[in-house]
């Protein structure tokens, strides 16, 4: 597709990678020692140079800490709108290479304001982990840079900004990899693979357990920190009064407030449905489409406090073909693909992405299971649909920035699970039926529906490009 061509998404589920690219990314060859001396972003043989948007718990856990593994990428900038955080951020850059280098490293610039860091033609790529709100917002300023971008997941925080970020991309024609990294798990591609090479029958279920997050008490108005950048931090949102709970810890590292605030997020169907629905979605092959129909069995929100994404709940969602997705957090953590002739159930087994996951690791947990184990001992031939495989999430960007091959969650993709878990939360809200048409993104015959496509945009932090 070229870059210079509106994207159009006719043209576009017709000529994307749908799992043609085979093998891994990471045997591409690429050189890992590269003295400093060449740094520079023309020779083909330098560095990756990298900056991180967002230097929290997921960024230090995960992001920046798998992507300073690869010696053919340098995370040369940070940026932050916590001052504190911010420091801390180039603090473990600096000591990651003193310690790897065994010399003293001071290389890495830091940012208050992101738009500033964006003007620095020496960054090839971004890496953006920050809260749900400011996704599609700084994923669409970082394309519009120049930036190869990866981007936690969600993709966006309504559908609205999911479209917008997504065609951004492809106007731009970077390189933008959403972090759904259970794409890179080995047993997810090979539960997909045996779902659609035919292992258990004809699909006609997909069970989605996700996890569940407390409410929380009423939290006082407390002091703006000096260090923060709050009107910055709030974004595009509403102002509403400083309290701790609601934004970051202010000392450590654990797992921030916001996540639990509808204005930031929508909670645990994006949070973990955007990992889980991602991977339904490509055992299903329903990766560029969604549910037709999706209707709320049942749910809880929160009386009062501060806290108030939902609680306990099901959803369904029926697609075109007939087969249904049945979401609650009342189910075992994981994927259940149910056919006509048995089923598989796939998880993260003891794999955690943050010390602060909301789900405990435990070392007996099985990734796979099946109702035969026959079914997850066959081997997938080489004339069958053998889908993209990816060793690591970051490599796999870093790999795509270099080559321009799409990358293995592409921008598209991670839109259309983000879309589908924000159509179970819709759901959730009007508590009846909706339907939807995958193509025009649009609720059929359903004004109340359609009004919670898009959010209002606080200046002068507006997303771009919202219809």
């Amino acid at each position: 597709m070229s870059a210079k061509k509106p994207f159009n998404r006719r043209d576009f589920v017709k000529t994307t990678f749908k799992g043609g690219v085979a093998t891994s990314l990471a045997m591409t060859g690429f050189p890992t020692i590269v003295p400093a001396s060449v740094f520079g972003k023309n020779a083909p043989s330098n560095k990756l140079n990298i900056a991180a948007i967002g230097v929290g718990r997921i960024s230090r856990d995960h992001d920046m800490a798998e992507t300073l593994k690869y010696d053919h990428a340098r995370i040369m900038a940070v940026c932050d709108v916590d001052s504190k955080r911010l420091a801390e951020g180039k603090k473990y850059v600096n000591d990651y290479y003193t310690k790897k280098t065994g010399k003293t490293y001071d290389g890495v610039t830091m940012y208050s304001d992101h738009r500033e860091m964006l003007l620095n033609k020496d960054i090839d790529g971004v890496l953006i982990s920050t809260p749900d709100h400011s996704h599609a917002y700084l994923g669409i300023h970082a394309v519009e840079a120049g930036k190869d971008v990866y981007l936690q997941k969600p993709a966006s925080l309504t559908i609205a900004e999911g479209r917008a970020l997504s065609n951004a991309v492809h106007r731009t024609g970077r390189i933008l990899q959403i972090g759904s990294q259970q794409r890179s798990s080995v047993q997810f591609r090979y539960a997909a693979e045996l779902v659609r090479n035919g292992r258990i029958g004809t699909l006609k279920n997909v069970y989605i357990g996700l996890p569940g997050d407390p409410g929380g008490d009423e939290e006082p108005e407390m002091p703006i920190p000096s260090t923060l950048n709050y009107d910055a931090w709030l974004g595009s949102t509403p102002y509403v009064y400083y309290t701790e709970k609601r934004v970051h810890p202010q000392n450590g590292y654990d797992r921030p407030g916001w996540l639990r605030c509808e204005q930031f997020g929508a909670g645990m169907i994006t949070g973990w449905g955007a990992h889980h629905i991602d991977c339904a979605h490509w055992g299903m092959d329903t990766e560029y489409t969604g549910p037709v129909e999706i209707v709320c069995n049942k749910v809880t929100f929160p009386s009062k406090g501060l806290w108030n994404v939902h609680g306990i709940f099901e959803t369904q969602g029926t697609y075109a073909n007939g087969v249904k997705m049945i979401v609650s957090n009342e189910l075992p953590n994981g994927i259940k693909f149910e056919g006509t002739e048995g089923w598989i159930f796939v998880t993260r087994g003891n794999y955690r992405a943050s010390a602060s996951d909301p789900v405990q690791s435990n070392a007996n947990t099985k990734a796979l299971t099946a109702s035969d184990g026959k079914i997850i001992t066959s081997v997938i031939g080489e004339n069958e649909i053998n889908l993209y495989k990816s060793a690591e999430q970051h490599g796999n960007w870093l790999d795509c920035i270099r080559t321009r091959q799409q990358p293995i969650s592409p921008v598209e993709v991670g839109h259309r699970s983000c879309s589908t878990c924000l159509l179970h939360h819709i759901s959730m809200k009007v508590k009846r039926k909706i339907n939807w048409d995958p193509m025009n993104e649009r609720f059929i015959n359903d004004d109340e529906a359609n009004s919670m496509l898009n959010r209002p945009h606080r200046f002068p932090y507006e997303v771009k490009g919202l219809d």
